[in-house]
């Protein structure tokens, strides 16, 4: 496995066949990050466009060579702790192999499959937010979700195999007031966010949910991850929350027939019930009962 920005080991003209290893690599997402991570000699560019110049290339490259690429972002911050932390040299290849592969950061990793840089990076840094998410949920939970089977990839792994039965029947109440959410939106384009009040800070989960006639919903696979986290952590740790719906509500086969609508509820720590709620600039009025949704 290849941990670092370094050239594929793999690549070039002497190499006609794709290895089944995977290569892992950090990315400095913004010239702010470029400027602070020049002390540690990450890379040789002499600056940030030509940095993204040759990680396009680094990225290029080693699709053609790996059966797996995967990214993460590298956080100047979040690399110094992991350094101060571990009692290593920021300055060594070792330390950044290390951060990279960090087992409680590993739902940052994100696949890259070919698309253009621009659209990449931004899914990093939501990457990064998103695990610190999770880690969050993870510990207003009291470890549940990781100690079920030690660092799994997502929240739907840590529902599924929980041991404790409360983490099951929380992760199971979680799944299913989204989906009522969903079910008794009816076809549309929605954007559905949540939040809860933890210890800590304010637990928040954002997504845009594509909801077809047929009734199949299109949501990314990590959005659902964190929503269903957040709404554990609420359920688990029985915290107050808000979740607003808001969106384009209907479909072509309706005779073109579009509204504009923005639905919320509200949470003392057990049920959802429709409350009037601004959330993030987006005033909502009470939305349905989620109780009458089959």
């Amino acid at each position: 496995m290849s941990r670092n920005s370094r050239r594929p080991r793999r690549c070039g003209a002497e190499s006609s066949r794709r290895s089944d290893e995977a290569f892992v690599t950090g990315i400095l997402t913004d010239e702010a990050d470029f400027a602070r991570a020049r002390e540690w000699q990450l890379t040789d560019a002499p600056d940030y466009e030509t940095y993204l110049r040759e990680t396009a290339d680094l990225l290029a490259e080693a699709v053609e060579c790996y059966g797996t690429v995967r990214a993460r972002m590298f956080h100047p911050a979040d690399f110094a702790d992991y350094c101060l932390l571990h009692g290593v040299d920021p300055g060594e290849q070792a330390a950044r192999d290390g951060y990279l592969v960090n087992p409680p950061l590993q739902t940052q990793l994100v696949t890259y499959r070919g698309e253009e840089l621009a659209d990449f990076v931004p899914r990093l840094v939501r990457a990064r937010e998103g695990g610190l998410t999770l880690r969050h949920a993870d510990l207003v939970m009291d470890g549940a979700l990781c100690a079920a089977v030690g660092v799994p990839p997502s929240p739907l792994g840590w529902g599924k195999t929980a041991a404790d039965p409360r983490v099951r029947w929380t992760y199971q109440q979680a799944s299913e007031v989204f989906r009522r959410v969903m079910v008794g939106a009816g076809c549309g384009a929605y954007e559905f966010r949540v939040a809860v009040d933890a210890p800590g800070g304010a637990l928040e989960a954002h997504a845009r949910v594509l909801h077809w006639e047929d009734g199949a919903v299109r949501i990314n696979d990590e959005d659902l991850d964190l929503i269903t986290a957040v709404l554990c952590a609420g359920l688990y740790g029985e915290l107050p929350g808000v979740a607003v719906l808001h969106g384009t509500q209907g479909s072509g086969s309706l005779c073109g027939e579009y509204r504009q609508v923005a639905w919320a509820w509200r949470s003392t720590g057990f049920d959802w019930t429709p409350a009037e709620v601004a959330m993030h600039g987006v005033p909502a009025g009470p939305g349905f009962s989620l109780g009458t949704v089959v």
